[in-house]
């Protein structure tokens, strides 16, 4: 084993940029790189695949995490150590508010952390946040660009098939939660936002995300259509030219 190489994402120092982009998805990994002006596949490993690029002469990443926060983490603790110093998560999720439609953007500002991994860094009293100059940037790109986005808190869970599921142990309590998190205005949910600003912060690197709207997890439709896919990819590009800018 090649010490130099972290284990999981199978990477070095020099294979990665300043900038990373993460997708959970494999899959999504190349069409992201697909944005970039040139990219090149820098390794493959279990659920970590990664290409690096660049951008009009900034050098970029995107590597995936997987799913869920427990290799999320993993993934930023690595990068971290190869020269990592700006994430930029590319995901989907569900929303939970009536006016966060298919296909628009959620940017977000901070998640609810209702998954067990960060509780093993830090305590549930300290907040997940995104860094302010990542989010502004997301901000700026979406104005930019036309694209239909939403600033604000969303949510991170660890069970995918807990959403509307009557049959489980927990289907009241689950749904009692639920209710909570409409309420107070979350805007939607996915399952690796915590990990990312959790880990960033401690590790004092910048992180942001960008969500696209694929489902109506307010009527039990977390999955509906892939949509809002390339408007996010392209609002976090264009986040990176301007960070790089600054």
């Amino acid at each position: 084993m090649n010490k130099d190489v972290e284990y999981h994402i199978g990477l070095k120092k020099g294979d990665i940029g300043k900038y990373v982009l993460l997708p959970g998805d494999p899959g999504r990994v190349e069409k992201i790189a697909n944005y970039f002006d040139e990219a090149e596949e820098a390794a493959n490993n279990r659920e970590y695949r990664t290409f690096t690029g660049t951008v009009d002469g900034i050098k970029v990443s995107a590597t995936s995490t997987g799913i869920g926060c427990p290799s999320t983490a993993i993934c930023v603790e690595e990068l971290t150590k190869i020269g990592a110093e700006v994430f930029i998560r590319i995901g989907t999720a569900g929303s939970l508010q009536k006016e966060v439609g298919l296909g628009d953007i959620v940017i977000s500002t901070g998640a609810v952390r209702e998954e067990g991994t960060t509780r093993q860094y830090v305590p549930l009293s300290f907040p997940a946040v995104s860094s302010l100059e990542v989010t502004n940037a997301l901000v700026k790109a979406a104005e930019k660009l036309g694209v239909t986005s939403h600033p604000g808190i969303v949510h991170c869970k660890d069970a995918f098939y807990t959403e509307g599921n009557n049959e489980l142990p927990l289907a009241k309590h689950n749904d009692e939660l639920w209710e909570a998190w409409y309420k107070s205005n979350v805007l939607a949910t996915s399952m690796e936002s915590s990990a990312l600003f959790i880990i960033s912060h401690i590790k004092k690197k910048l992180a942001g995300e960008v969500l696209a709207i694929i489902g109506k997890t307010y009527e039990n439709k977390p999955i509906e259509k892939k949509v809002g896919v390339d408007e996010a990819i392209q609002t976090a590009i264009e986040a990176v030219k301007i960070l790089d800018k600054k």
